[in-house]
Order: structure tokens, then C-alpha cells, then sequence
């Protein structure tokens, strides 16, 4: 029989290796998310209201929506919160939306900064707020692209969407210029993502 104090001894380190291998296991998981999904600000983060309403979607999600904010650019939080700010204040007061009408926007950066979120309509295109994600450049790209990084964080957004299940494996990918009067998301954002998959030339 072992001594009590080898036993213990014995304890310890079988303990300590089970909670390196847990801490481990958890890390790798974590590091395996932040692959797929972007960096992303909640809206608390960013100093957004609540939701007047909420107005949940049937996941997953069917359409993806482009837009432009017709905006300032920006990049980094402190250049990009007032922008949000000003920006759901006016579709709460002016527009009497229930909030912020896009579910994501997208600094220059490539920061995702939350809207409504996944599952909860937004007001960003009519006929497809129920149905649809909007995803807002920040910025106005009639005349040029978003930067790489801004163009990058969609993508990775839209994989996350896929991989974490809010959005269908085969949603269709549109402008919002292709189905409501609007020239969003400026024509030059509108040739660069009908090269995307998903695209759905005729919605």
C-alpha cells in the first residue's frame, strides 16, 4: 500500500493535468470561433438603446441584404459610436423604427458592430426585414469599394452565420437596390458582391 503523503502527492498532479487538458480543450474551442466569426461590438458596447420591440425571426435565415449607410466612414469604436448613435436615434425618432433598422454594420476597420443582431427583424428592406439579415457598410461606396478589411469582415460574417446556424446553408445573397427603390449599396459595393457566393441575380 502507498504512503498517504505519495498518494496525495499522486492526487495533485492527476488533478492539475485534468485542469490543464479542460483549460486546453476550452481554449482550442475558442480559438476555432474567433476563425470563423469576426470581431464583433454588442450594441451596449458601442452605447446603443434597446430595442423599443422586439420582433423575432424563424432561424435560420434566408436572405442576407447589403446596404451602405451613406455615411462617414470610420474606423476603430470612438470614430464609429457616434456614427451608430446619431444613426439609431434618427430610425427611432424620425423614422419611428423599433430600432436601429440593420442587424450588423461594418467599420473600415473590419469591426462587426451589432444592430438588431441575429434573430430579430431589423427594418432595412421591405418585403425581407421577417425573412433577411441586413448588413450595413458604414460608408457611402457608390464610387469606390469598402477597404479589404471591411469586405473580409463580411465574408467571415456570413460564414459565422452559416457555421452557428442563424443563417440557411443555401440563403441568397442581394442588394437592397435590387428589390426597393434605393441606390444601396452603391453601385461599386453592388458589382463587387455579385461576385460573391450565394448571389442571387434575380431575388
Amino acid at each position: 500500500m502507498l504512503p498517504t503523503a505519495r498518494l496525495c502527492t499522486l492526487f495533485v498532479v492527476a488533478a492539475a493535468a485534468l485542469i490543464v487538458a479542460v483549460v486546453a480543450g476550452g481554449s482550442g474551442k475558442a480559438r476555432h470561433r474567433s476563425d470563423i466569426c469576426p470581431q464583433i461590438k454588442l450594441k451596449r458596447q458601442w452605447g446603443g438603446k434597446p430595442s423599443q420591440h422586439l420582433h423575432y425571426q424563424v432561424r435560420p435565415i434566408r436572405f442576407v441584404v447589403i446596404h451602405h449607410t451613406v455615411t462617414g466612414e470610420c474606423s476603430g469604436l470612438l470614430q464609429c459610436a457616434p456614427i451608430l448613435q446619431g444613426m439609431q436615434a434618427y430610425h427611432q425618432t424620425e423614422l419611428d423604427f423599433d430600432d436601429i433598422s440593420y442587424n450588423f454594420l461594418i467599420g473600415s476597420d473590419g469591426i462587426v458592430y451589432e444592430g438588431t443582431g441575429w434573430g430579430l427583424r431589423g427594418a432595412h428592406t421591405y418585403g425581407y426585414n421577417a425573412n433577411g439579415t441586413g448588413i450595413a457598410f458604414i460608408g457611402n461606396y457608390g464610387e469606390k469599394l469598402p477597404t479589404a478589411a471591411a469586405l473580409q469582415a463580411a465574408k467571415q460574417l456570413l460564414a459565422c452565420g452559416v457555421k452557428q446556424g442563424e443563417l440557411s446553408e443555401d440563403y441568397g445573397l442581394i442588394a437592397g437596390s435590387q428589390v426597393i427603390s434605393t441606390q444601396s449599396p452603391g453601385l461599386t459595393l453592388y458589382n463587387e458582391i455579385q461576385e460573391w457566393p450565394h448571389w442571387l441575380s434575380n431575388p
